[in-house]
């Protein structure tokens, strides 16, 4: 096979966080490929179009766009069409499926995902409680929190917390430590709690580079119970025996992105609140013929 060399332009009207999550989870089935990217953000003006097309010219490439202006995405197709270039926006396919489904046509908005509205507000209150609710902080702030992550130290439970904030979701994380007793916020707890597992070989690896970043390289590796293989084995088969007695689902997040975690927990807690709904339904009315003998059987 062949190796080629591009040059791709991402040009957006807004951050270019929906064509950089295009671009990555596209090109994740080329990795034998070299792609150059060329981001152009925040195009909003003829002027700024005209420099990202003055830099397609020296290094001509596909290009994916997200413009919302009729007059601006008109002059960087007929640009392409003179030099030759593909051009794509991926998100007009999705609006004209929508368009046809609701009947009516979407507005020219630009960022619309990234107003200061409600939602915006809620992702940052979020971000603001996983800061002071990390790694065991403020335990009696778990009544308000939305979800609950337990697991033993470098489980990916705050990086899993701060992405499920920018979902807009309260996570708390508290570690659990060998011979430390549970917080009592976590004997009732109103909300999901959820543990992270982890492998034993992975998790000395990620300890190791912990304290290599943190200058304790001099510690003896032999002589610690942090990165001891059997201290470290027993540590994860604490816990996980923990989380079972509790009846806390677990995710082995030995394999998995932060975001394939997140998407896990957002399963469990939707399941969780299932739960709850359905032991907080009434039961159903009494049939007045229950118990009536003969009322359904068939006749002698």
């Amino acid at each position: 096979m062949i190796h080629r060399q591009i040059n791709l332009h991402l040009v957006s009207d807004s951050t270019g966080e929906t064509l950089n999550s295009i671009a990555r989870a596209t090109l994740a089935r080329f990795d034998d490929h070299h792609v150059i990217h060329h981001r152009w953000s925040l195009v909003r003006s003829r002027l700024q179009l005209d420099r990202v097309l003055e830099g397609m010219e020296h290094e001509p490439g596909p290009v994916l766009y997200t413009l919302v202006d009729s007059s601006l995405r008109l002059a960087l197709e007929e640009h392409c069409g003179r030099l030759g270039l593909p051009c794509f926006s991926p998100l007009d396919p999705v609006m004209d499926l929508l368009q046809g489904a609701l009947g009516a046509r979407a507005k020219e908005k630009r960022a619309a995902q990234h107003v200061m509205d409600a939602d915006y507000f809620r992702r940052i209150d979020a971000m603001h409680y996983v800061l002071s609710h990390d790694d065991g902080q403020g335990t009696l702030g778990i009544r308000n929190a939305d979800v609950v992550l337990v697991g033993v130290s470098r489980s990916s439970k705050t990086p899993t917390c701060f992405y499920l904030a920018n979902r807009g979701i309260k996570a708390a994380n508290v570690p659990l430590v060998p011979g430390a007793a549970v917080p009592d916020a976590l004997e009732n707890p109103p909300c999901p709690v959820v543990g992270l597992h982890i492998e034993v070989n992975a998790l000395i690896d990620i300890r190791r580079h912990r304290l290599k970043i943190i200058g304790a390289g001099g510690v003896r590796q032999d002589a610690t119970d942090y990165i001891d293989p059997e201290a470290v084995k027993a540590e994860i088969v604490a816990a996980r025996r923990l989380c079972t007695a509790r009846g806390w689902p677990v995710i082995d997040v030995t394999r998995r992105s932060i975001e394939e975690t997140a998407a896990t927990v957002l399963q469990l807690m939707e399941a969780w609140h299932a739960r709850r709904k359905d032991a907080a339904a009434p039961p159903p009315p009494d049939d007045p013929a229950a118990g009536v003998i003969g009322v359904g059987s068939p006749r002698a």
